[in-house]
């Protein structure tokens, strides 16, 4: 098992993409790969930025969603799905004018009291709102105040056992009715009850944010947060969304939902040294038993339209097994 890592790079290095090479070689290899940018210049991400419309947004594909969700911002949505794209599998940044752009759109849609809001209509989302966090961090905005009151919001409704949660999942409130239905007027967020467990699903993705910042992934709170997330790995979660175990092993790339390598992703990242415990064995055993002779790991897919996107997931989990120590 020692040469996972190892037997993956030479399938990366091999596949003919230029983005997987290069983060292969520069996360993996140790090899000297030059300035990012010129990534930036590559078909795919000029494809992505060709569609981007003025005020720095993209439009969601399916026009007729907002006439059978009218309160959701689909935009939104597609704007946080592209963003990833741009920064995970290109490494843009605030520096490119166009994810600057992106970028204010973005912070455009955060509230006085500092989470991301729209894309569950008037409810809170602490899930988009983490996510939406992790990637202009990561794109550069660290540093941004924004960004920290973004942070403020996520620890005030945190739940009294160390996780986060859907607050309209933790007020016994049907999802889809609260979030979508404009008949019924609901004008303001509903609070979250905090005495309610958390939900691994969400915590997952708040972590993510959480793994980004350079300051908060030393934080207590990140990792009690973690601790709550590995003792939960592939059991179901407290909440009926994507609650059922199976789903700990159904992966994407750029992340999108918790997964067991999108969480060992952000628990690898967070304070000094990864955190060990009988969990994180438990899922590093079960990644490694997962790697098949070509280099790759046999696991669920999601949004498969990546023709690549096995080869994305692989270079992630070896990064998360060379943060341990594997070769």
């Amino acid at each position: 098992m020692q040469n996972s890592v190892h037997r993956a790079s030479r399938v990366l290095l091999n596949c003919g993409d230029p983005c997987i090479s290069y983060f292969t070689k520069r996360d993996l290899t140790n090899e000297n790969v030059g300035p990012i940018e010129r990534l930036w210049e590559l078909k795919g991400a000029k494809q992505i930025l060709r569609k981007q419309s003025t005020g720095g947004l993209w439009r969601y594909p399916n026009p007729h969603a907002k006439e059978v969700s009218p309160l959701q911002d689909y935009d939104q949505l597609e704007t946080y799905r592209r963003l990833g794209q741009l920064v995970e599998k290109y490494g843009m940044n605030g520096a490119h004018p166009a994810i600057e752009r992106c970028a204010e759109f973005l912070f455009g849609k955060q509230t006085g009291e500092g989470d991301f809001r729209g894309i569950y209509g008037r409810q809170y989302t602490p899930n988009y709102s983490a996510g939406i966090m992790e990637l202009l961090i990561k794109a550069g905005y660290e540093g941004d105040a924004r960004i920290e009151r973004a942070f403020r919001w996520l620890l005030a409704i945190r739940q009294e056992d160390g996780g986060w949660a859907i607050p309209l999942r933790t007020a016994k409130k049907n999802f889809l009715r609260e979030a979508n239905n404009s008949a019924l007027k609901l004008t303001v967020a509903v609070p979250p009850d905090l005495s309610r467990p958390s939900s691994h699903l969400v915590t997952g993705v708040v972590l993510r944010a959480f793994a980004a910042h350079n300051r908060y992934r030393s934080s207590d709170e990140a990792q009690v947060a973690a601790e709550l997330v590995t003792a939960r790995f592939f059991k179901r979660d407290a909440y009926v969304d994507r609650g059922a175990p199976e789903y700990w092993g159904r992966v994407a790339f750029p992340f999108w939902f918790t997964d067991i390598v999108s969480a060992m992703d952000s628990i690898s990242l967070l304070g000094r040294t990864p955190l060990r415990n009988q969990e994180t064995e438990v899922a590093l055993t079960w990644l490694l038993k997962r790697q098949m002779r070509s280099g790759l790991f046999d696991l669920k897919l999601l949004k498969t339209g990546d023709p690549l996107l096995g080869y994305w997931v692989a270079l992630a989990i070896c990064r998360v097994l060379r943060r341990y120590h594997y070769s």
